[in-house]
């Protein structure tokens, strides 16, 4: 009786405060919109930040409710930030176009970007250099047939569904699905309290690499990409081998570079005075990278991915010893602030006009189910008959905050003066994305208690 009552004064609550939410967004959509329009009145002594403190009080407050929707289903906080987003972005349909500005403007954007590479640094964070020498040839396989598999059935079903859009356009699609989401299976994994078991090991340890082959495979596709828009007609063999090498070298050189340098760059560090040091140093690292792997033609997330990859605690143990918090700890205030910004306004992009188009909405459902059944071919290379090979292939299911990144990348390349990923093609990604880390929970938790029913 007590928890029903509980139950129905959480419920009383949650109501209230998504009407009094509502009821601001509302105000704030008009504010905003007439910010957009006149640029501020003669009374405003704010100036241009104004409109960026309504952007990020709309995004947070959007992302917060959006997040706790999802929880209370069971379902990542993400995908309530990036429906949400899709919600006020699509106002417009009902003649509202309050949040109409936030989609073109430029801080927003910064922002959103800034965003991506402090997510890629708290991934790379997670995936110490040990931890995936440790994980052995297995992991490192699985990871292969999942990139392998799912890249050339985008690939194929672009070309099928896009015949009109360049050979690019249907790589850059496959390139999308090789993608793996970490978090989300991790979190199914500790859930079920399953993180211990071999294939949690294996997922773990080839969802990681599938990350770093998935970036390595964007860096050679925006490459291919960016040659031929800067009038070289194309690109040899010899050139996609030196991209595919720069992006290695580019990470392999940050791991052995970084072992020697970051010792002795922290052992400076930890002699200056002030708040904070640690966490900026290790926040230089992560932006210095990040702008190293733009300025080599990489795409900044994947300097990112190494910068968080590299750092380990041997070599900041001098601020561990003076009692600092981990730098894990330490960034994820940052990143509960910065990173919703990324997933609402990804979500803001989505043109919910363009599935009136059944040719759109048969693109979605199929890509989606390519990228499910591409993720299988990842059983094909367990060879042990203990380790459950449909565990393995629904766990490398997710896409997740991977995907939507490279499907943002995605749409901002130029090619032939348009966008090389047009606004339905991008809707279809993004829903390929939710549907793929939707069926993931469920799905596994089934294959797993099956295992475990077996065993009995």
């Amino acid at each position: 009786m007590v928890n029903k009552v509980r139950f129905l004064s959480q419920k009383r609550f949650f109501l209230i405060f998504i009407i009094i939410a509502v009821y601001l967004l509302y105000s704030l959509a008009f504010a905003a919109g007439s910010e957009g329009v006149s640029g501020g009145t003669d009374e405003s002594h704010g100036g241009p930040v104004e409109i960026v403190l309504l952007e990020l009080i709309v995004i947070l407050l959007t992302a917060k409710l959006g997040g706790d929707l999802f929880e209370r289903f069971k379902q990542p906080a993400v995908l309530g930030e990036l429906v949400f987003g899709m919600v006020i972005g699509n106002l417009n349909l009902l003649g509202f176009n309050g949040f109409e500005v936030f989609k073109t403007d430029v801080t927003l954007e910064i922002l959103a970007e800034l965003g991506v590479i402090i997510l890629l640094f708290e991934v790379g964070l997670e995936s110490s250099v040990k931890e995936m020498m440790k994980v052995g040839l297995e992991s490192f396989m699985v990871a292969v047939f999942g990139v392998i598999a799912p890249f050339f059935l985008g690939w194929w079903v672009s070309a099928m569904f896009l015949p009109q859009e360049s050979i690019y356009v249907h790589i850059f699609i496959g390139a999308t699905l090789t993608a793996t989401s970490v978090g989300i299976t991790a979190r199914v994994l500790k859930d079920l309290g399953k993180l211990k078991t071999q294939e949690a090991k294996v997922i773990l340890g080839a969802a990681v690499i599938d990350d770093i082959l998935g970036l390595v495979i964007l860096a050679v596709v925006t490459g291919i990409i960016s040659a031929v828009e800067t009038g070289q007609g194309g690109i040899s063999s010899l050139g996609v081998l030196w991209i595919i090498a720069k992006a290695v070298l580019f990470i392999v050189g940050a791991v052995v570079i970084g072992g020697f340098v970051l010792p002795h760059y922290f052992k400076f560090a930890v002699h200056l005075k002030g708040k904070g040091v640690f966490l900026s140093f290790c926040l230089l690292v992560g932006f210095f990278l990040s702008y190293l792997a733009g300025k080599v033609g990489l795409a900044p997330i994947v300097g990112a991915f190494a910068a968080g990859m590299i750092l380990e605690e041997v070599q900041y143990k001098q601020f561990q010893e003076k009692g600092e918090h981990p730098i894990q700890e330490l960034i994820e205030p940052i990143a509960i602030f910065m990173v919703p910004i990324f997933f609402v306004r990804m979500g803001m992009l989505v043109d919910l006009t363009t599935f009136a188009r059944v040719e759109i909405l048969g693109f979605a459902l199929v890509l989606t189910l390519v990228a499910i059944i591409g993720k299988q071919a990842c059983s094909l290379a367990i060879f042990d008959k203990k380790t459950d090979r449909l565990s393995i292939g629904l766990g490398m299911i997710p896409r997740g905050e991977v995907g939507l990144i490279f499907a943002a990348i995605g749409s901002k390349i130029i090619l032939d003066g348009e966008l090389m990923i047009s606004p339905s093609t991008y809707s279809a990604v993004v829903i390929m994305v939710i549907l793929t880390t939707l069926v993931t929970p469920p799905f596994l938790k089934v294959a797993l208690l099956r295992k475990d029913r077996k065993k009995k």
